[in-house]
């Protein structure tokens, strides 16, 4: 069976950071308990799928199980905009 690895790779337009965006999706950092992330990655591999799909569909469960109003996506939509622009900027501190 034939090795389909090179001997040498060119890196030399490779950039460095964050992986390419996904649409419809923030990058975020959360701290969790270890029993939490545990028992996610345990459904996950039980269930074949990421351990972060099974967190967002249980937050996304009770998102419209407790709501009684859907939220009006052009509402959200301006949310989003408002705490963009309100965002503090960095001032060169």
């Amino acid at each position: 069976m034939k090795s389909t690895l090179r001997t040498e790779y060119d890196f030399s337009q490779a950039q460095r950071g964050a992986v390419i965006p996904s649409p419809g999706k923030t990058r975020i950092t959360i701290t969790l308990d270890d029993d939490v992330i545990e028992y996610f990655r345990v459904q996950a591999e039980v269930a074949g799928v990421g351990y972060q799909a099974s967190m967002t569909a249980l937050l996304r469960a009770a998102m419209t199980a407790t709501s009684t109003v859907q939220p009006d996506p052009l509402a959200l939509t301006e949310v989003k905009r408002r705490r963009a622009t309100d965002a503090p900027h960095d001032e060169g501190k």
